[in-house]
């Protein structure tokens, strides 16, 4: 990806990009697909699996917006917290049953909004608050079937030994195929184990997502609602101004995509079968990682049916959004490099 001014390329960004069937069948690669990378956030629709498969979300009768916001790593906006709250009544906690921690939202303009309240952050503004809410919901589910309070089945969830993780865990390896025992294992931001995967699995699991080929019957039929209750509610999986709420209002059902941390992105293109993974080697998100999936979306999506032309609008922007200085002259944009422009096309061919 190379950011431009005045027609010269000032910086670019290197990394690596795999798109799969779900068959597992490799119809691209661009850099080290096989370096096993942490997906970080970008997985989360894979760590939800369980909610729905196990029957917990229709048992407490989570919609849309709660599902979205279990796949999501969200903006800390007042209806991003109030629906992560909803979901832990449903389940007759609150937030302190949560265990991923509290940070500032993630949106400037909710975080002054918060702090003008007076009021301190708290685990519903984490980013991760929708997830670690859909853990608590199976937990829940998980703790009655055993007649166990649920508060105590719930204590220390984020451990990898502890059965709920170990769940979470098998649905992660379950997308993609990709053996978790000998994967390497750090700790996320929100306190839970991630797990180190291959570009390759990691898209080969979103084409599965998209697609449900090579899932369980239950994780296949868990993909198909997760995805459709994103669609449903985008808002939810983001917020305001974010790339991924803009791009799945835009296509509905014809695009999930996720950001990850640390320049890690995936998606999934349901109408061709395909999934997507990418990693920035130097961690960015807003704009590298951002531009690569945009023109990924860009070229493959019109393979299956043209895009409307607001469609086609916004992820031109995307892809090549323009640079602006502090008087908002237009002083430069950010554009795929010739190599991942150069591979598209035969991929969409």
């Amino acid at each position: 990806m190379e950011v431009t001014r005045s027609g010269f390329v000032e910086s670019f960004h290197r990394g690596a990009l795999a798109i799969v069937d779900a068959g597992g069948a490799l119809h691209t690669a661009l850099g080290d697909i096989e370096r096993p990378v942490f997906p970080r956030s970008a997985v989360k629709v894979m760590q939800a699996l369980p909610l729905v498969a196990s029957g917990a979300a229709e048992r407490l009768g989570l919609g849309d917006e709660e599902l979205a916001i279990a796949c999501a790593s969200h903006n800390g906006e007042a209806a991003h917290a109030a629906t992560a709250a909803g979901m832990l009544a449903k389940a007759g906690l609150d937030a302190t049953a949560l265990e991923c921690g509290a940070h500032w939202p993630m949106w400037d303009v909710a975080g002054r909004a918060l702090a003008a309240t007076g009021a301190q952050p708290g685990a519903l503004h984490n980013n991760c608050s929708g997830k670690h809410s859909g853990f608590v919901c199976l937990g829940c589910l998980m703790a009655a079937a055993e007649g166990r309070d649920a508060r105590a089945f719930l204590s220390g969830y984020v451990q990898p030994d502890h059965p709920l993780m170990r769940e979470v865990t098998a649905a992660l390896q379950a997308a993609t195929g990709y053996d978790l025992a000998r994967a390497p294992v750090g700790t996320d931001g929100c306190n839970i184990p991630t797990f180190g995967v291959p570009l390759r699995h990691l898209a080969h699991g979103f084409a599965r997502i998209g697609s449900g080929q090579g899932l369980s019957p239950g994780h296949a039929a868990a993909a198909a609602r997760l995805r459709r209750a994103v669609a449903a509610a985008p808002f939810m999986v983001a917020g305001t101004g974010r790339f991924d709420t803009r791009a799945m209002e835009a296509l509905g059902e014809r695009l999930f995509c996720k950001v990850g941390a640390e320049g890690v992105y995936g998606a999934a293109l349901p109408e061709l079968g395909l999934g997507v993974a990418l990693k920035m080697d130097d961690g960015n998100n807003a704009r590298a990682a951002e531009v690569v999936m945009a023109a990924v979306a860009a070229a493959l999506l019109p393979q299956a049916a043209p895009l409307q032309p607001a469609q086609a609008a916004l992820l031109a922007d995307l892809a090549a959004p323009t640079l602006r200085n502090w008087n908002g002259t237009v002083v430069g944009g950010l554009r795929g490099a010739e190599a991942l422009q150069a591979a598209l096309p035969a991929v969409a061919a």
